[in-house]
């Protein structure tokens, strides 16, 4: 018969399951939260409940945030006219770390793997070129990261945008490793990679 699962290897196993989270980093989470004091957990479980149940997402640049549109998208004083495109919520918070840019974002929520079976369906790329119909856009940034996926869906962009003649299509510039996540690069990194950034051709 099979034993049932305790409360402490239950709670190791559901933080296995986070990215970036290992069975060691796990277990010392689980025994950090289990000699926590009962207030304290209440209000970790609570943010954790409330950032699930009150986050949206955002119908204009579709990046996660606490209203609809996000405060990026209803800033009148940032550039309607350029759209940074990243592959996760989590490069927009880097590239706003950088302070090198003033536009405006659209986030993929992913990226186009042939080997993983994702297609240009499974991204918001479909968004993407509504917002570029309806809008004054005059320049689209590929800020995808410089992986062989992200290089993939750079050039997905690319070939779809070129039927609009005076949009400008650029990709972000060097400065950037090759293999990376934009998340991970500091302000200074990012910020000689967006003014490097090259037209695609």
């Amino acid at each position: 018969m099979n034993k049932e699962i305790g409360p402490i290897e239950d709670l190791i196993k559901k933080l296995n399951r986070l990215p970036g989270i290992g069975s060691k980093t796990a277990q010392r989470l689980a025994y950090h939260i289990i000699e926590m004091e009962d207030v304290e957990v209440a209000d970790l479980a609570n943010s954790i409940i409330r950032a699930k149940k009150d986050t949206k997402q955002c119908s204009i640049c579709m990046n996660y945030a606490d209203s609809d549109p996000c405060e990026i998208c209803s800033n009148n004083s940032r550039d309607d006219s350029i759209i940074c495109v990243v592959e996760s919520p989590k490069d927009v918070e880097a590239m706003e770390r950088s302070l090198s840019f003033r536009g405006k974002y659209h986030v993929l929520h992913g990226v186009i793997s042939p080997l993983k079976g994702k297609t240009a369906e499974d991204v918001t790329i479909n968004q993407l070129l509504k917002r570029i119909e309806n809008g004054n856009v005059k320049e689209v940034i590929v800020a995808t990261n410089p992986t062989v996926d992200g290089d993939t869906t750079a050039r997905y962009i690319q070939n779809i945008l070129e039927k609009y003649d005076d949009l400008i299509i650029s990709r972000i510039g060097y400065g950037l490793p090759v293999g990376g996540d934009l998340e991970y690069y500091d302000e200074i990194t990012i910020s000689t990679a967006i003014q490097n950034r090259r037209k695609l051709d």
